[in-house]
């Protein structure tokens, strides 16, 4: 039994007396046969069988990372409430440290208010500027866009601001 019979290399232990079926089922993959015998529909099941196992391999990866990116956030974003909560207690000892130091050229119930009024000063500037940006916010502008556009694409037709043709 030569290659060229269709069942490839290293199938010399096939009988002669086989039978076509028999052949059929034990076949070599298509991937390692000769390319030229193929036909279109073993070109058209090995393209769709490869590109289901690149798919499944992809998906399996990207889940992999993503595993991995989130331990890694979880573990960023657990530093970063530590550094939050230092930082509130940094805070609370200053204005702490700034009454006392007030008591010593006011009254203590008003040295206590004048940092309180100092807080609620810089609060009403952080909201303040924090407005001013929210309303310049356009959130996820392509996404939107793109969003906009698929239903006309869909039905054929394609916006001039694309560039596209119908």
């Amino acid at each position: 039994m030569s290659a060229s019979d269709g069942r490839g290399p290293g199938r010399e232990w096939e009988s002669a007396s086989t039978s076509t079926r028999e052949r059929e089922s034990i076949r070599t993959p298509f991937r390692e046969r000769d390319l030229s015998q193929a036909s279109i529909g073993e070109l058209i099941t090995s393209i769709t069988r490869d590109t289901s196992t690149l798919v499944r391999q992809e998906i399996q990866l990207a889940k992999a990372e993503l595993r991995q990116e989130m331990r890694t956030a979880a573990r960023v974003a657990g530093m970063f409430g530590g550094a939050a909560l230092g930082g509130l207690m940094v805070l609370l000892f200053l204005s702490y440290a700034a009454w006392w130091g007030l008591e010593n050229v006011l009254d203590e119930g008003l040295s206590a208010l004048v940092v309180a009024v100092a807080w609620a000063l810089i609060a009403a500037l952080l909201v303040s500027v924090a407005r001013r940006q929210a309303k310049r916010l356009r959130p996820l502008p392509q996404t939107t866009e793109s969003v906009r556009r698929t239903p006309a694409a869909v039905r054929g037709r394609v916006h001039r601001e694309s560039g596209g043709e119908r």
